[in-house]
């Protein structure tokens, strides 16, 4: 890895998510953030880009020269993206917005365009599906769900998705229909290797039935698949835009950065505290969320410090004294932004 960005301690923290806003602009590449969280160097942060592996294997908190320092993937908001507006559709964006996600329909029909709109997606694209996908661009953070109402708009979706990238293709269907998909991909000289990747049939195996149980099904696996590869934090849009925005309130950054035992929430999990005590995202709510809340509204209204870890004890007497069912122990980061 290569450092791209290094903001010294004491300098304005403004400057450096501008830089990480500009790099995640791009469409691919492993970033990651790296604070040092001891001694006079404490709260100086990096910026580092390129490299190659796992960036799983690259988080946490690590000793650096004999520091402990926190080490994070900075993924970029969360998008999936919806092939299909029918009645499987409409609980999938629903959960999509719950958990997190901006979510784009592409659908060709009219009415069933609008009703994607009626139940909250941020887009729709109502045009030939080979027409909205020429519209996304796909990244790293881009999640595609095929559920179209024919394996021709099926082979048409997926043969565009599997030219972006990508970070899960999950494909609806019988397997017959998903076979001819694939058989059709492959004579067009799709990577074999590419089609094994699509989920199919899509969703966990948990006798869904209804609209509203396929949806689950299809969520439960993407929420699977995006936290078995570690980035259970990262920014939100809603997030990054409190750290750039300059409104005249002071706010302090809470980033959990390790977790031992049952807690709620893992590392990377961020949240901003507001000086009047409005707050952006969660870090899991609780005792955790409450104590880390408390200590930087005392930090907002002293100045001081600027830069400190909180520690947590979820431990079975401290989760039975709060009627918690989770025992650990939490350790926050808190920066006065």
């Amino acid at each position: 890895m290569r450092c791209c960005l290094l903001l010294q301690k004491g300098k304005v923290m403004k400057e450096f998510y501008e830089q990480m806003e500009k790099a995640l602009g791009g469409n691919s590449g492993v970033f990651l953030a790296e604070t040092v969280l001891e001694g006079e160097r404490a709260g100086e942060k990096r910026l580092l880009t390129g490299g190659a592996g796992d960036p799983g294997s690259l988080q946490g908190v690590m000793a650096e020269d004999g520091i402990r320092v926190f080490r994070e993937r900075i993924g970029r908001q969360k998008k999936l993206y919806i092939c299909g507006g029918g009645h499987v559709s409409m609980p999938i964006i629903r959960i999509g917005k719950m958990i997190g996600f901006t979510v784009t329909v592409l659908e060709d029909r009219p009415k069933f365009a609008d009703n994607a709109r009626s139940v909250g997606a941020d887009e729709v694209y109502c045009e030939p599906f080979h027409d909205g996908l020429e519209r996304v661009t796909g990244d790293d953070d881009s999640w595609f769900v095929i559920v179209t109402r024919g394996h021709r708009y099926d082979t048409e979706c997926l043969e565009c998705i599997l030219r972006k990238k990508h970070a899960y293709v999950g494909m609806m269907g019988s397997r017959r229909r998903v076979a001819i998909v694939k058989e059709q991909l492959a004579e067009k000289g799709i990577n074999q290797e590419l089609l094994d990747s699509v989920h199919t049939p899509i969703g966990l195996k948990i006798g869904a039935e209804t609209p509203e149980e396929i949806a689950v099904s299809i969520m439960a696996e993407i929420i699977q698949v995006k936290n078995s590869r570690g980035n259970s934090g990262g920014y939100t849009e809603e997030l990054l835009r409190g750290l750039l925005t300059d409104d005249g309130r002071k706010k302090v950054a809470a980033t959990i950065i390790s977790r031992k035992g049952s807690a709620p929430r893992g590392a990377g999990t961020k949240m901003l505290i507001y000086e009047d005590g409005m707050t952006v995202d969660t870090i899991g709510g609780g005792c955790v969320e409450s104590e880390s809340i408390q200590k930087a509204l005392l930090m907002m209204r002293t100045g001081s410090p600027e830069f400190q870890i909180c520690r947590v004890d979820l431990t079975m007497d401290a989760a039975e004294d709060e009627g918690m069912v989770c025992g650990g122990v939490v350790e926050v980061m808190l920066e006065i932004v």
